[in-house]
């Protein structure tokens, strides 16, 4: 992959993000400009969306344990959460393509990852050891649905989207 290619690939990606977390239906946005011509399927796109869902959520989970290192499973369903409600969009395709893949292939990519993120969680929340996705996938299962619960009470705001509080305002107030 050529210098330029990759760029445009995050260009295009990066929209393909936006568009997902705009319409939250669930669906691939393949109608986004480039998309075509950058990934060579549904598959590689979804790919693409997955490996920016668990590189947030890696983030996520990393800053929720070193705010609360005494809770570690509340911490990592924590981070679940705050990772669903910076990406909405992708979340919703994620889980789509996972309870209904276009194909076989899709069907075992999604059941692979999805074991791995559960194991994933398991591992990070201290209930499981790392390596034993077997063991650990059915205790992420469990996490994620825990951080769901958190996640439905959440309200979504989109991360360029945060407004200030009624208490920032009233600090701004008295500061002027």
């Amino acid at each position: 992959m050529t210098w330029t290619r990759f760029h445009r690939r995050g260009e295009v990606l990066r929209e393909v993000v936006a568009t997902a977390n705009t319409r939250r239906d669930g669906l691939l946005p393949t109608d986004v400009p480039g998309v075509t011509e950058t990934f060579a399927d549904d598959l590689e796109l979804l790919g693409a969306l997955q490996l920016k869902w668990h590189t947030r959520l890696a983030g996520q989970v990393e800053r929720a344990l070193s705010e609360q290192p005494l809770d570690l499973p509340g911490a990592v369903a924590t981070a679940w959460a705050a990772t669903s409600d910076v990406l909405p969009g992708v979340r919703l395709v994620v889980d789509h393509y996972r309870a209904a893949p276009t194909s076989e292939a899709m069907a075992a990519a999604m059941a692979t990852a999805t074991r791995k993120e559960h194991a994933y969680l398991a591992a990070m929340a201290g209930l499981a050891g790392i390596g034993d996705d077997e063991a650990a996938a059915p205790i992420g299962a469990r996490l994620e649905e825990r951080a769901r619960t958190l996640h439905r009470g959440a309200p979504v705001v989109p991360a360029d989207d945060v407004r200030p509080t009624w208490l920032d305002r009233l600090r701004a107030a008295f500061a002027a």
